[in-house]
C-alpha cells in the first residue's frame, strides 16, 4: 500500500511539475516551501490519512467479542491493538515524507518529539483549555469534588481501573499519536496549515462513527443512536480542530495529548447540574462559563503563539 502511494506521488510530483508553469503560488492550493517545490500530492497526503484512520478503527474490531466496550477483555485487547497500530502507522510518515523535509528534520521531530519548549507545550495549553472550563471547574470547586484529588486512594484506584486509564491515557495517547502525530505531517507537505487543521478533524470524527455498531448491539433505539452518534462527531470534529490547532502552532505531540486527556476526565458540561442549583448561584456559574468561553476566545491567539514553542519546524512560516 506504501509503496502504491510513493509511484503516484511519482506521478503527481511530474504532472505538478508540468503544471507548476501554469498556475502561480497563490493559484495552487497545495502547499510549497520557499523555493516553490510541493512535497506531496493531495490524493497521497489525504489517502495516506484516510487509511490511517481505516486501520485505527479496524483494529478495535478484529477481535471476536460478546462483550461490550467497558468489559475489561475488551479493554485489553483493544489497547493491544491500538498500541500496534501507533507501530505501525509511523512507517507512513518515513516513507512518504519527501526528502527535503528530511534534510532539515527528523521523522520525530516533525511528529512533534521535540525538546525545545517542551515545558511550556505540557502546561501553557492545559493552561489555556482550563480557562475554557472555568465553569465546570468552578461546580467542581463548590461542592468540593476538587478535594478527592489529593487523595492518594484516588489515584491507586484509578491505576487500576481500565476504563479510567484508558479515557485518560490510552485514548488520548493512541489518538493524538495517530490522528495527529503521524496525520499533520503528511498533510502540511501538502496543504496549507489552516487547510490540514481541517481535514483530520473530519477524519477523527467520522472515526468515531463506530459506536453506532455498539450502541445498536445494545438495544438502544435506532433514532436515540443516529441523534447520539451525530452529536458526538460534531463534538469530537470540533475537538479535533482545536487539538490539531494546537499541534501545528506549537510543534508538540504533549500540547494536544495533555489537553486531550483533560478534556476526557472533565467530560461534556453538566449543564442540569447548573441548572439545578439555586437561584444566586445558578447565575453565578453561568456566568463563569460566559468568563471562560470569553477568557479562552481571548488568550487562544496569544498563548498559541508558535514562538512561545520554539516551533521552527517546515510549516511555522505559513502560521
Amino acid at each position: 500500500l506504501v509503496s502504491i502511494l510513493q509511484r503516484w506521488d511519482l506521478f503527481m510530483r511530474v504532472w505538478s511539475a508540468g503544471m507548476a508553469s501554469e498556475m502561480t503560488t497563490e493559484q495552487h492550493p497545495a502547499a510549497v516551501d520557499a523555493g516553490g517545490t510541493i512535497y506531496l500530492s493531495p490524493i497521497v497526503s489525504v489517502g495516506a490519512c484516510f487509511v490511517i484512520s481505516i486501520i485505527y478503527v479496524a483494529s478495535l474490531y478484529v477481535w471476536n467479542s460478546k462483550h461490550d466496550r467497558d468489559h475489561p477483555s475488551t479493554i485489553k485487547r483493544r489497547f493491544f491493538s491500538v498500541f500496534v497500530v501507533m507501530l505501525v502507522a509511523p512507517f507512513f510518515v518515513l516513507t512518504l515524507t519527501s526528502k527535503e523535509v528530511f534534510q532539515r528534520y527528523t521523522m520525530w521531530q516533525i511528529m512533534g518529539f521535540r525538546k525545545e519548549g517542551l515545558f511550556t507545550a505540557t502546561f501553557l495549553p492545559l493552561l489555556l483549555t482550563m480557562v475554557l472550563f472555568l465553569g465546570p471547574l468552578s461546580v467542581q470547586l463548590s461542592n468540593g469534588i476538587w478535594r478527592i484529588y489529593s487523595e492518594p486512594m484516588y489515584w491507586m484506584n484509578a491505576m487500576r481501573n481500565l476504563v479510567w486509564l484508558r479515557n485518560h491515557l490510552v485514548a488520548p495517547l493512541s489518538e493524538e499519536f495517530t490522528f495527529r502525530a503521524c496525520m499533520l505531517p503528511l498533510l502540511l507537505q501538502t496543504f496549507r496549515p489552516s487547510v490540514a487543521m481541517l481535514i483530520t478533524p473530519l477524519l477523527f470524527g467520522l472515526a468515531h462513527l463506530h459506536h453506532i455498531k455498539e450502541r445498536l448491539q445494545n438495544g438502544r433505539p435506532l433514532r436515540e443512536v443516529l441523534v447520539v452518534s451525530f452529536f458526538q462527531f460534531f463534538y469530537t470534529t470540533i475537538f479535533g480542530i482545536y487539538s490539531a490547532h494546537l499541534f501545528v502552532r506549537s510543534g508538540h505531540f504533549v500540547a494536544p495529548f495533555v489537553v486531550h486527556a483533560f478534556c476526557n476526565h472533565m467530560g461534556f458540561p453538566d449543564v442540569q447540574e447548573v441548572q439545578s442549583q439555586p437561584h444566586r448561584k445558578k447565575y453565578l456559574f453561568i456566568g463563569f462559563y460566559v468568563l471562560g468561553l470569553i477568557g479562552w476566545i481571548m488568550l487562544l491567539p496569544t498563548l498559541t503563539t508558535s514562538t512561545w514553542y520554539s516551533n521552527n519546524l517546515f510549516w511555522a512560516s505559513d502560521l
